[in-house]
């Protein structure tokens, strides 16, 4: 059941980290990037990434996420490994309400109301669109950063709990 709990470990620690580095890279380069470009090009290109991230390579790390946080807490709880147990399971929580409930109730419904955005010829008309969305798309992906941020790094520390001795 061990070796279990060490396989189960670093999949929550891979698909944690993989998720964090998704949406912390829309913060710090993709949407920094779309909000510096003409905002019609800006407006295509972010209809264009939404289309294409529901794909089976970013989908294990969106949905599974969560999943393998909380099995391998309850894995850890029958390890005796209570402590690593509760981080495990809170880090699941706090990433399922933060990533995945976030994402969308609010992201996913900005997006497919973008979707429908004929994109204007004139260039104030897409500023003042690619603004009203971007602004709050990315306050929003800020939270969701900072949740999966969490999350990784009680993955971390719960890592470290399972190399301790025994709870008994």
């Amino acid at each position: 059941m061990f070796n279990l709990l060490k396989l189960s470990a670093i999949t929550s620690l891979t698909l944690g980290g993989a998720i964090f580095g998704f949406f912390y890279a829309w913060i710090c380069s993709t949407m920094w990037g779309l909000d510096a470009t003409d905002p019609r090009i800006a407006i295509a290109a972010m209809q264009a990434m939404n289309a294409s991230v529901r794909n089976a390579i970013f989908a294990p790390a969106f949905f599974g996420t969560a999943p393998i946080m909380i099995i391998t807490g309850i894995i850890a709880f029958s390890c005796h490994k209570k402590a690593a147990a509760i981080m495990f399971i809170a880090a699941g929580i706090i990433y399922f309400i933060g990533g995945n409930v976030l994402t969308f109730s609010i992201n996913v419904q900005m997006n497919e109301a973008l979707a429908l955005v004929k994109i204007p010829q004139a260039i104030d008309e897409a500023h003042t669109i690619w603004q009203a969305y971007s602004q709050k798309w990315q306050f929003w992906n800020q939270i969701r950063t900072i949740a999966s941020g969490i999350s990784l790094l009680l993955i971390g520390l719960a890592i470290m709990q399972i190399g301790q001795k025994s709870e008994a």
